[in-house]
């Protein structure tokens, strides 16, 4: 298992068009693929399912923002770096 900690670089956070670019890479990574908002002083929300747009979305990661993403399978490496390129992008 694949495991990093990112910040959001998306203006808008996690939410919207950047969530539904990160649960369609995790979807066709293959991998199972998890993520955690982590607060500043270091608490974890539960895990929710990387494909999954509402459970993403309903985590309320802003800009700026620690998440915890877990990645398992067969390309997990590929998929990891795909992930963090997504979360860290400023582009969305």
């Amino acid at each position: 298992m694949k495991e990093f900690l990112t910040k959001v670089g998306s203006p808008v956070g996690l939410h919207a068009r950047p969530a539904s670019l990160f649960a369609k890479a995790a979807k066709e990574s293959g991998c199972r693929v998890s993520l955690a908002k982590v607060s500043e002083d270091g608490t974890e929300s539960p895990l929710v399912d990387g494909v999954s747009l509402l459970k993403i979305m309903a985590l309320g990661i802003k800009c700026c923002e620690t998440i915890k993403v877990q990645v398992e399978g067969e390309n997990e490496e590929a998929a990891a770096a795909a992930l963090q390129a997504i979360v860290e992008s400023t582009e969305h």
